[in-house]
């Protein structure tokens, strides 16, 4: 057998080991394509959310109050920004208002002939012919305020004739001075009525002496709640007493003035009734609560008044001011799975003045959260009484940071769930 030729071994062990080699070098370098891959296919791919552990306050609701409630007449109560009437009665019977009409005079004399705060306003000069109105209204049984012929009133001094004593005269004299006649006055009256939502409001002359001047105790709420915004006109009607120099003194015809919290605002007589309508303020914690309330049908003005205080003793005790929320109150909690946690907190205290037992309710909105600074807005805390809403902002009170590229290479079965809630979003 002839000798093999040791250049073909060599040649064969050659190829063979540089298929070894090769195939070793192709296995390393798709071993490292394929970590390459997944290396940045982890480092780019979403983190899970952390989800919220939410705290939810439970609602907080007072005992019902026990009101003592008038035996007699039409009446309502109501309070500036509470929504309907904290008490009532025959509420929406059409009843005569007497000298309350007075207050519809004012805001629409107010309305063209504006005052500013602390100023008289424009000079009215007077004359025989009120002398005159002021006769004809002691001859039909009016109430009335002096007036001297080329006496010169200003339009406030004119005004607290008008509803302090509660005087005719100047109802009449300031509606021919501010409109030309009484006519011209109670046509933008009833349009007034008409645009501030008073359907049940109807005047036929500016000082109330006709019985056809009715309104409802419901109307009559909201007349006083709107007469209280114009500054001259509650300031005018929470005023005991004024000493004109061409008049004299003049008293408030409002004898609850003074007491109960009561600032306002008018009264109302005809020969078979005494009405009120009136405003008083409570305090109630750290701020006041403006009462606004009718009573219509009383046998005598000390009835009526008598009425009105027991009312509004058994109704100031039912305001509660109430504080759901505290500044930094923690309302919701947040673990990542690589181990950050970070505290939802309240950025503000919340309080809400309630009436009765109307609850407060704490809703707690938080979202979930990836990765977020020290701070972030997270949700809100809404703070619900009846239909008054309070909003504040939660905040965490750390840092939810990147998990880092070890928790990233060492969780895939974390970033895929990641990757499925992702797409599931869009």
């Amino acid at each position: 057998m002839p000798d093999r030729d040791p250049r073909i071994d060599r040649a064969k062990v050659y190829r063979r080991r540089r298929i070894v080699v090769f195939g070793a070098l192709a296995l390393v370098l798709a071993l490292i394509a394929t970590g390459a891959v997944y290396t940045a296919d982890a480092l780019g791919a979403p983190i899970p959310a952390a989800t919220p552990a939410v705290t939810d306050p439970e609602p907080v609701a007072a005992a019902p109050q026990q009101l003592r409630l008038p035996g007699f007449g039409s009446y309502a109560v109501g309070a500036v920004g509470f929504d309907g009437l904290l008490a009532a009665g025959e509420e929406a019977a059409s009843v005569p208002i007497a000298s309350i009409t007075k207050v519809v005079t004012a805001l629409v004399l107010l309305e063209a002939h504006p005052i500013a705060p602390g100023e008289g306003g424009p000079e009215i000069a007077y004359t025989d012919a009120d002398v005159d109105i002021y006769w004809d209204m002691v001859a039909q049984n009016g109430s009335v305020a002096p007036v001297l012929p080329g006496a010169t009133l200003t339009l406030r001094e004119s005004l607290e004739a008008m509803l302090l004593p509660s005087g005719n005269n100047y109802a009449i004299s300031l509606a021919n001075w501010g409109f030309g006649s009484v006519d011209t006055l109670v046509e933008r009256a009833n349009a007034w009525l008409v645009e501030h939502g008073l359907a049940s409001t109807r005047l036929v002359d500016t000082s109330g002496l006709s019985l056809d001047n009715v309104s409802t105790a419901a109307d009559l709420v909201r007349l006083g709640e709107i007469a209280l915004t114009n500054p001259v006109l509650a300031e005018i009607v929470a005023t005991p007493a004024v000493d004109i120099p061409e008049l004299g003194a003049l008293k408030n015809s409002n004898r609850l003035l003074g007491t109960h919290g009561v600032d306002g605002i008018k009264t109302g007589t005809t020969d078979d009734a005494a009405n009120l309508l009136f405003s008083a303020d409570v305090p109630v914690g750290s701020t006041s609560v403006t009462i606004v309330g009718v009573l219509l049908g009383g046998e005598t003005h000390a009835v009526l008044n008598d009425a009105i205080a027991a009312l509004l003793d058994s109704i100031a005790p039912g305001f509660h001011e109430v504080a759901p929320l505290e500044a930094n109150q923690t309302l919701a909690e947040y673990a990542t799975p690589w181990g950050d946690t970070a505290r939802a907190r309240t950025t503000a205290a919340a309080s809400v003045v309630v009436w009765n037992d109307t609850p407060v309710d704490v809703e707690v909105h938080a979202e979930p959260v990836t990765l977020a600074a020290r701070g972030a807005e997270v949700g809100t805390a809404i703070v619900r009484a009846g239909a008054r809403e309070i909003t504040v902002p939660l905040v965490l009170d750390a840092a939810l940071a990147d998990p880092g590229t070890w928790w990233r290479l060492t969780n895939p079965g974390a970033l895929d769930a990641a990757r499925e809630a992702q797409s599931g979003s869009e």
